[in-house]
């Protein structure tokens, strides 16, 4: 399948998250199985997309995830400023506010933080995270950390990886490439990249549009939806909270460095997250309405296969009005690899439910 950059709402490009559903697979679903009005459920929702797309369509969103990431990604699409002049003016007071700041010792931020940046523009980064985290500027907190790691000279670090924060120093070394360990000035990057975000704008309305901080398991959806669209957690394929440390830290210095959902990481944690939001869907869902799962696996196996498997055993149990009607399958392409050495998911499975 190809790449979606080129068309889609630049909205979708406010920052990467690994693992994250294309946009024009989750606009597909969208269209497919909802309909205008309709209000689709993503409790796992990453990088907001689905959320997004929903917003878009002329569908009601409620999107969930229990990583802080998460969060300000999807705030930041689902409530961005109504135009770019807006944008910018917001950007430049919170610019003036963060400029206002006394000067960060720098002794105080961990050694890991600072070997990523000139302590210039760690100084300014760490003054304008601090207005960023304040509620209403999940927006300029997304578009900062679109900017925060990356070898080209749009953006604040040291030569690091964009999506997984590891410092390319021997690839481009000092003394070699030194003006890539220059100082780099925050103002003009940010608004750069506010403009950017605004090269495809599309309005998503006003419709009904939530978002909360929760594990599925605590999570207490609407009452009535019409539609479930979701793709879970990669469950030990990916580590969310260590590939997303360098932006999580920003986020929240006090957060721990290895911050995780373990429905990533042990199997009986997974099923007992798609067992707790079977329960919510067998209650919640709306009759003939569509519950569609996007699945990882890390070898390209058959869809009866674990954790596909797990998915449609713990459903059977949980969510006995569901009814599996198709699965599809998607191949990852070697060039949409985020490891090295093509180490990670290789295959997606659709599993498209529909409740009697």
């Amino acid at each position: 399948m190809e790449s979606c950059a080129n068309d889609e709402c630049t909205l979708h490009q406010l920052s990467p998250y690994i693992g994250k559903i294309k946009s024009s697979i989750a606009g597909d679903l969208v269209r497919k199985y909802s309909k205008p009005g309709d209000l689709v459920v993503d409790p796992f929702a990453g990088a907001g997309t689905i959320p997004l797309e929903s917003a878009l369509q002329g569908r009601r969103a409620f999107g969930a995830d229990i990583s802080p990431y998460s969060r300000i990604l999807s705030m930041a699409k689902l409530f961005p400023p109504n135009s770019l002049p807006d944008a910018l003016r917001k950007t430049e007071v919170a610019l003036l506010g963060a400029a206002a700041l006394p000067a960060p010792d720098l002794r105080s931020t961990p050694l890991w933080v600072r070997q990523f940046f000139h302590p210039d523009t760690l100084r300014e980064a760490l003054n304008f995270a601090t207005i960023a985290r304040r509620p209403g500027n999940e927006f300029l907190m997304a578009n900062f950390l679109g900017i925060l790691h990356h070898q080209r000279p749009g953006f604040l670090s040291y030569p690091s990886s964009h999506l997984v924060p590891y410092l390319r120093d021997k690839k481009y070394p000092r003394e070699d490439f030194p003006e890539m360990y220059e100082y780099r000035e925050l103002k003009s990057r940010l608004l750069a990249k506010v403009q950017r975000s605004y090269k495809r704008f599309e309005s998503a309305g006003r419709k009904l549009r939530r978002f909360n901080l929760s594990p599925v398991q605590q999570l207490e959806l609407p009452k009535r939806f019409d539609a479930l669209i979701t793709s879970p957690p990669y469950m030990n394929a990916l580590d969310y909270g260590r590939d997303n440390r360098l932006r999580l830290w920003f986020i929240d210095p006090t957060l721990a460095e290895d911050v995780d959902n373990d429905v990533t990481q042990r199997r009986k944690a997974f099923v007992d997250a798609i067992s707790s939001l079977g329960h919510k869907v067998e209650t919640g869902l709306r009759k003939e309405g569509y519950c569609v799962f996007v699945v990882g696996e890390e070898t390209a196996r058959r869809s009866e296969s674990h954790p596909s498997e797990v998915v449609v055993t713990t459903l059977k149990t949980a969510a006995p009005s569901l009814k599996l009607k198709k699965v599809l399958t998607d191949n990852i392409p070697d060039i949409r690899r985020t490891r090295r050495e093509c180490k990670g998911v290789k295959t997606e499975h659709f599993l498209v439910f529909k409740r009697n």
